[in-house]
């Protein structure tokens, strides 16, 4: 297994499952979950790798701007979710649309690049394995909301320089992943 691999893909297309059973063998797992709560399925698949093969498996709900200090000592984390990681920058860095400029957006890129970055160093010193869960913004139309907009414009430009420092990177759609680097 490669130590970063990137699962990008449309919503409900089998990004989390797919970062889910990567791990299904491992222990000291950790899923972080920077978006809202786990789907029923993906908590099940968690609970019966917990459960059933014994293995230690945890889970951190938690919408914070420095991912990095959750990992302690996991050898294994999936982070889920890019995409939900940039709402919580974007929310920090502006208190509104208006502040959205070419400038603001490439501090934003630079923070959510920092962090998800950091995060990886961490693993990676603690001798494990990452998969970075994103939603992709290649097929979507530019939104006519300015805010929608910026949204989508950072966020493709940070999976771009993500999917480029990971090891590995795959495309998920309609629960099937195709390995694209």
């Amino acid at each position: 297994m490669a130590n970063s691999i990137l699962i990008t893909g449309g919503a409900a297309s089998g990004k989390s499952r797919f970062a889910v059973t990567s791990f299904s063998a491992f222990d000291n797992v950790l899923y972080l979950r920077m978006g809202e709560k786990l789907n029923t399925d993906i908590q099940n698949r968690i609970n019966f790798n917990s459960e059933e093969k014994d293995l230690e498996w945890s889970i951190v709900h938690k919408q914070t701007a420095k991912p990095a200090d959750e990992v302690g000592e996991h050898k294994f984390v999936i982070f889920d979710s890019v995409s939900a990681y940039t709402r919580v920058i974007i929310r920090e860095m502006c208190k509104s649309a208006e502040e959205l400029n070419d400038d603001k957006k490439k501090q934003i890129e630079k923070r959510i690049i920092d962090g998800i970055t950091e995060t990886m160093d961490k693993v990676l010193e603690n001798h494990g394995s990452i998969v970075i869960i994103t939603l992709e913004t290649g097929f979507s139309i530019v939104h006519p909301d300015p805010a929608a907009a910026a949204y989508r414009d950072i966020l493709g430009r940070v999976n771009q320089r993500i999917a480029n420092s990971c090891e590995e990177a795959y495309f998920s759609a309609s629960g099937i992943q195709f390995k694209i680097k």
